[in-house]
């Protein structure tokens, strides 16, 4: 009998490959990417504290007015530019892009594109 592979969990396998490399510090944060069906999330994160210093996604009232009648490449790109905003506001300038395991083709990469839009160096 054939197997199918669960893509969500290739996707985490993946990820935990990229993760044994990828590591945000004080200096340098990590910019992590969650995406669901529906919508999409970004956080910058200091593994060396473990703490979550920035976040925005589809989900945040200011995002959520301006994503309504956007499609979701366009909304993933408005949270990108919204993170890097929030980001540049706190003096945060470089980051390391954790793409989640996620291709980096569609709306990751239309984050990371407004995030760099915004200010952020990868």
């Amino acid at each position: 009998m054939i197997k199918k592979a669960d893509k969500n969990e290739v996707r985490k396998n993946r990820h935990r490959r990229m993760r044994r490399n990828i590591r945000g510090t004080e200096e340098r944060l990590r910019l992590n990417v969650y995406r669901s069906q529906s919508n999409i999330y970004a956080q910058l994160i200091n593994d060396d504290a473990g703490e979550t210093l920035v976040s925005a996604s589809t989900l945040d009232a200011e995002v959520r007015e301006k994503a309504a009648s956007l499609s979701k490449k366009q909304a993933a790109k408005l949270v990108g530019e919204t993170i890097g905003r929030r980001a540049v506001e706190k003096g945060i300038e470089q980051v390391v892009f954790d793409r989640g395991g996620y291709l980096y083709t569609g709306r990751v990469a239309e984050l990371a594109a407004g995030a760099r839009e915004a200010g952020l160096k990868f």
